[in-house]
Protein backbone atom coordinates (compact mmCIF):
# COMPACT_ATOMS: atom_id res chain seq x y z
CA UNK A 1 0.00 0.00 0.00
CA UNK A 2 1.28 3.13 -0.47
CA UNK A 3 -1.88 5.84 -0.30
CA UNK A 4 -4.86 5.57 1.59
CA UNK A 5 -7.20 4.38 -2.42
CA UNK A 6 -5.10 1.37 -2.09
CA UNK A 7 -6.75 0.15 1.33
CA UNK A 8 -9.99 0.09 -0.81
CA UNK A 9 -9.26 -3.26 -1.79
CA UNK A 10 -7.79 -4.75 1.42
CA UNK A 11 -9.37 -7.68 2.86
CA UNK A 12 -6.81 -8.10 5.76
CA UNK A 13 -3.51 -6.98 6.79
CA UNK A 14 0.08 -8.65 7.89
CA UNK A 15 2.55 -6.23 8.91
CA UNK A 16 5.96 -7.71 9.16
CA UNK A 17 8.51 -7.52 10.95
CA UNK A 18 11.30 -4.77 10.33
CA UNK A 19 11.59 -1.23 11.84
CA UNK A 20 9.04 0.19 13.65
CA UNK A 21 10.25 3.51 13.59
CA UNK A 22 9.96 3.66 10.08
CA UNK A 23 6.91 2.28 9.54
CA UNK A 24 5.48 4.61 12.12
CA UNK A 25 7.06 6.99 9.92
CA UNK A 26 5.73 5.87 6.74
CA UNK A 27 2.06 5.76 7.98
CA UNK A 28 1.93 9.43 8.17
CA UNK A 29 4.08 10.28 4.94
CA UNK A 30 1.84 8.60 3.07
CA UNK A 31 -1.25 9.51 4.52
CA UNK A 32 -2.74 5.58 5.69
CA UNK A 33 -2.33 6.31 9.27
CA UNK A 34 -5.85 7.60 10.00
CA UNK A 35 -7.67 5.26 6.77
CA UNK A 36 -6.10 2.06 8.20
CA UNK A 37 -6.87 3.00 12.02
CA UNK A 38 -10.35 3.07 10.60
CA UNK A 39 -10.47 0.16 8.51
CA UNK A 40 -8.70 -1.63 11.83
CA UNK A 41 -11.68 -0.05 14.09
CA UNK A 42 -14.06 -1.44 11.57
CA UNK A 43 -12.61 -4.93 12.28
CA UNK A 44 -10.57 -5.51 9.24
CA UNK A 45 -8.07 -8.57 10.52
CA UNK A 46 -4.45 -7.94 10.74
CA UNK A 47 -1.61 -9.86 12.36
CA UNK A 48 1.39 -8.33 13.62
CA UNK A 49 4.85 -9.99 14.12
CA UNK A 50 7.87 -8.10 15.45
CA UNK A 51 7.74 -4.88 14.61
CA UNK A 52 4.05 -5.05 12.73
CA UNK A 53 3.13 -6.01 16.81
CA UNK A 54 3.90 -2.33 17.91
CA UNK A 55 2.51 -1.40 15.35
CA UNK A 56 -0.80 -2.68 16.18
CA UNK A 57 -0.12 -1.92 19.86
CA UNK A 58 -2.05 0.14 21.69
CA UNK A 59 1.08 1.60 23.31
CA UNK A 60 4.78 0.96 23.40
CA UNK A 61 7.60 1.70 25.70
CA UNK A 62 11.53 2.38 24.73
CA UNK A 63 10.18 3.93 21.23
CA UNK A 64 10.57 7.00 20.18
CA UNK A 65 8.48 9.56 21.81
CA UNK A 66 6.49 10.68 18.57
CA UNK A 67 6.10 7.25 17.70
CA UNK A 68 2.21 6.09 17.32
CA UNK A 69 0.83 2.57 17.54
CA UNK A 70 -2.64 2.23 15.72
CA UNK A 71 -4.26 0.89 19.34
CA UNK A 72 -5.52 -2.17 17.43
CA UNK A 73 -4.81 -4.32 20.25
CA UNK A 74 -5.14 -3.85 23.81
CA UNK A 75 -1.22 -4.48 24.92
CA UNK A 76 1.51 -2.67 26.17
CA UNK A 77 4.55 -3.60 23.52
CA UNK A 78 8.49 -2.52 24.68
CA UNK A 79 10.37 -1.94 21.90
CA UNK A 80 13.79 -4.43 21.83
CA UNK A 81 12.25 -5.79 24.74
CA UNK A 82 14.89 -9.36 24.51
CA UNK A 83 17.59 -6.89 23.34
CA UNK A 84 19.21 -5.20 20.80
CA UNK A 85 20.25 -7.13 17.02
CA UNK A 86 23.16 -9.08 18.81
CA UNK A 87 20.88 -10.79 20.83
CA UNK A 88 19.11 -12.54 18.29
CA UNK A 89 17.91 -16.28 19.20
CA UNK A 90 15.86 -19.09 18.60
CA UNK A 91 13.38 -20.72 21.10
CA UNK A 92 10.73 -23.21 21.68
CA UNK A 93 7.25 -21.58 21.82
CA UNK A 94 4.22 -23.00 23.19
CA UNK A 95 0.73 -22.36 21.95
CA UNK A 96 -1.65 -22.83 23.99
CA UNK A 97 -3.86 -25.68 23.43
CA UNK A 98 -1.01 -27.75 21.55
CA UNK A 99 1.29 -30.76 22.88
CA UNK A 100 4.24 -30.03 20.73
CA UNK A 101 6.43 -26.18 20.65
CA UNK A 102 7.11 -24.34 17.54
CA UNK A 103 9.78 -22.57 16.85
CA UNK A 104 10.33 -18.98 17.93
CA UNK A 105 12.92 -16.46 16.00
CA UNK A 106 13.41 -13.79 17.97
CA UNK A 107 15.49 -10.81 16.01
CA UNK A 108 15.38 -7.50 17.43
CA UNK A 109 12.14 -9.04 19.18
CA UNK A 110 9.56 -6.86 21.22
CA UNK A 111 8.35 -8.12 24.57
CA UNK A 112 4.29 -7.77 25.68
CA UNK A 113 4.86 -6.15 29.23
CA UNK A 114 1.07 -6.05 29.79
CA UNK A 115 -2.26 -7.21 28.20
CA UNK A 116 -5.85 -5.64 28.45
CA UNK A 117 -9.77 -7.22 28.72
CA UNK A 118 -10.30 -9.43 25.77
CA UNK A 119 -6.77 -9.83 25.28
CA UNK A 120 -6.01 -13.59 24.89
CA UNK A 121 -2.22 -14.85 25.25
CA UNK A 122 -1.88 -17.45 22.45
CA UNK A 123 1.32 -18.33 22.73
CA UNK A 124 4.13 -18.53 25.28
CA UNK A 125 8.22 -19.02 25.90
CA UNK A 126 8.32 -19.91 29.07
CA UNK A 127 5.84 -18.04 31.30
CA UNK A 128 6.45 -15.00 29.17
CA UNK A 129 3.35 -14.05 26.36
CA UNK A 130 4.72 -14.07 22.83
CA UNK A 131 1.52 -14.28 20.86
CA UNK A 132 -1.78 -12.60 21.77
CA UNK A 133 -4.96 -11.68 19.62
CA UNK A 134 -8.41 -9.89 20.17
CA UNK A 135 -10.88 -9.94 17.85
CA UNK A 136 -9.36 -9.93 14.58
CA UNK A 137 -5.96 -8.96 15.41
CA UNK A 138 -3.38 -11.26 16.71
CA UNK A 139 0.36 -10.60 17.06
CA UNK A 140 3.82 -12.23 17.63
CA UNK A 141 7.13 -10.81 19.08
CA UNK A 142 9.13 -13.72 16.96
CA UNK A 143 8.87 -14.41 13.41
CA UNK A 144 6.65 -17.31 12.41
CA UNK A 145 7.34 -16.78 9.03
CA UNK A 146 10.89 -17.64 9.17
CA UNK A 147 10.05 -21.45 10.47
CA UNK A 148 8.17 -24.09 8.45
CA UNK A 149 5.73 -24.39 10.67
CA UNK A 150 2.58 -22.41 10.12
CA UNK A 151 0.11 -23.22 12.77
CA UNK A 152 0.51 -19.70 13.70
CA UNK A 153 -0.80 -19.20 10.68
CA UNK A 154 -3.40 -21.53 10.47
CA UNK A 155 -4.38 -20.13 13.70
CA UNK A 156 -5.03 -16.25 12.08
CA UNK A 157 -6.68 -17.80 9.11
CA UNK A 158 -9.04 -19.96 11.34
CA UNK A 159 -9.61 -16.96 13.77
CA UNK A 160 -10.88 -14.46 10.96
CA UNK A 161 -13.00 -17.16 9.71
CA UNK A 162 -14.73 -17.83 12.17
CA UNK A 163 -15.47 -14.38 12.92
CA UNK A 164 -16.46 -13.83 9.71
CA UNK A 165 -18.68 -16.61 9.96
CA UNK A 166 -22.85 -15.26 10.42
CA UNK A 167 -23.88 -16.94 13.66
Amino acid sequence: MRNPADLEGVDGLIIPGGESTTMDKLLDWTHLREPLAERLEQGMPAFGTCAGLIVLAQSAVDGLPEQRPLGAIDIVAQRNGFGRQVHSFEAPVHLVGEDEDMPGVFIRAPRIVDTGDGVEVIATMGEEPVAAASGTIMVATFHPELTGDDRLHRRFCERVAAIAQPI
